[in-house]
């Protein structure tokens, strides 16, 4: 099973869009809400290389980027084999 986080905000659409998918796919995932900031919010920045949007999705440690690269991914046929990973 590959390790997947996503980085969120309280009703964040896209958040909740990415997170569909991830469930229609039927992996887990590890999330982390960062819409009071703090440190979780610094190691987004951090790992996403200064990206300050949300949804940051990382597959075993592999900066995937938002939810329309997670979808651009499924859409190509790319997804399932980083999912499979």
């Amino acid at each position: 099973m590959p390790k997947i986080e996503i980085y969120t905000k309280f009703l964040c659409p896209y958040c909740v869009r990415a997170k569909k998918l991830l469930g229609d796919k039927g992996v887990t995932f590890e999330e982390y809400d960062i819409t009071m900031g703090g440190p979780k919010r610094a190691e987004m920045l951090e790992r996403a290389n200064g990206g300050t949007t949300v949804p940051q999705i990382f597959i075993n440690g592999q900066h995937v980027g938002g939810s329309d690269d997670l979808h651009a991914l499924d859409r190509a046929g790319k997804l399932d084999a980083l999912l499979a990973a």
